[in-house]
């Protein structure tokens, strides 16, 4: 039975409050079992990207479950990305239509704009490490174009990915079309609180990557363990008889963000679905709250994208 919680966003569609994050699932076999065993516990929200390198993969996995009557179109709710090198007004709509063709779709149901730094476009697969970044760029025109995808059918709403709230007031200023959704790293460590806020003002919906601070993540700058490790996470599971990860989404969903939680274990990907029978008492809530360690802690696990970002002007985060 798919989750029957949703959060709304503008325009009257209605985002899954719980979705399977995708990245780093880039063999066939691989993806194919994650997505079968998500579908199965419930998940009816799936993210992926056009730097996943897994489009084509999802796509063959949808098509096998629209022509079965496994699943119908509109019970799937699908975003995907434009990369890096697609940040640029003349690459938007091939970016857009090379995503649908891979995830043999007529429309997906949200487009975000990867990341607010463009890498100049070379043909064949992208190699972050290795592409020179493009300083040519024009958010606003881009934008339009993105709108153009909404005008044309090809996706139901629009939004921004790795955005900070100044690049996101740039856009909002001459949008036709408001963004819909900011896909950031979010986690009980790094609530960005500001932009959040700033960002349910505006009506849009906040999708957290990394809600669980990639528990296999062994970063030498991470300062502090990962939230999963942490004593008042742990006791507060123990009262709800809970695992830590379920405590730990569940606390993001009853603060209005959408957890995108990555696994390919079907064990995992049911009990992190398994949050929609409990509440986290508001007195827990501030307990979770009081977690926040903030920027200084070093804690993203994405913070660079590739050599040199950081020093660029439009690099999204503090330094």
């Amino acid at each position: 039975m798919s989750v029957n919680t949703f959060f709304d966003m503008p325009g009257g569609a209605k985002m899954p409050a719980i979705g399977l994050g995708t990245g780093g699932l880039r063999d066939e076999s691989t993806v194919e079992a994650a997505l079968n065993a998500a579908f199965d516990a419930g998940y009816r929200h799936f993210d992926t990207a056009n730097m996943y390198q897994n489009e084509a993969f999802i796509g063959r996995v949808f098509k096998k479950w629209f022509s079965s009557g496994k699943a119908k179109r509109d019970d799937i709710f699908i975003t995907t990305k434009l990369p890096f090198n697609g940040l640029h007004q003349d690459r938007v709509k091939m970016f857009m239509k090379q995503s649908l063709e891979n995830l043999q779709l007529d429309y997906v149901d949200l487009y975000l704009i990867h990341f607010p730094i463009g890498f100049k476009y070379e043909e064949g697969p992208f190699l972050l490490s290795k592409k020179e970044v493009d300083d040519n760029i024009d958010h606003i025109a881009v934008w339009k174009k993105m709108e153009e995808q909404v005008d044309a059918g090809r996706t139901k709403a629009i939004g921004l990915s790795n955005f900070n709230q100044r690049q996101i007031e740039r856009i909002m200023k001459t949008a036709r079309i408001k963004p819909s959704c900011l896909q950031i790293e979010l986690h009980v460590h790094l609530l960005q609180k500001d932009l959040v806020k700033y960002c349910h003002d505006n009506g849009m919906v906040v999708v957290a990557y990394s809600p669980l601070l990639a528990p296999g993540f062994t970063g030498e700058k991470r300062s502090i363990p990962p939230p999963m490790e942490n004593a008042t996470v742990k006791k507060i599971a123990a009262k709800y008889n809970k695992t830590d990860a379920q405590i730990l989404l569940r606390y993001l969903v009853q603060k209005k963000i959408v957890p995108i939680p990555k696994s390919s274990n079907p064990v995992r990907m049911k009990e992190n679905i398994e949050i929609f029978d409990f509440n986290i008492e508001s007195a827990d809530i501030k307990s979770l709250d009081d977690l926040e360690a903030g920027e200084m802690a070093r804690l993203r696990k994405f913070d660079h994208f590739g050599p040199g970002i950081p020093n660029h002007p439009e690099f999204p985060f503090p330094g």
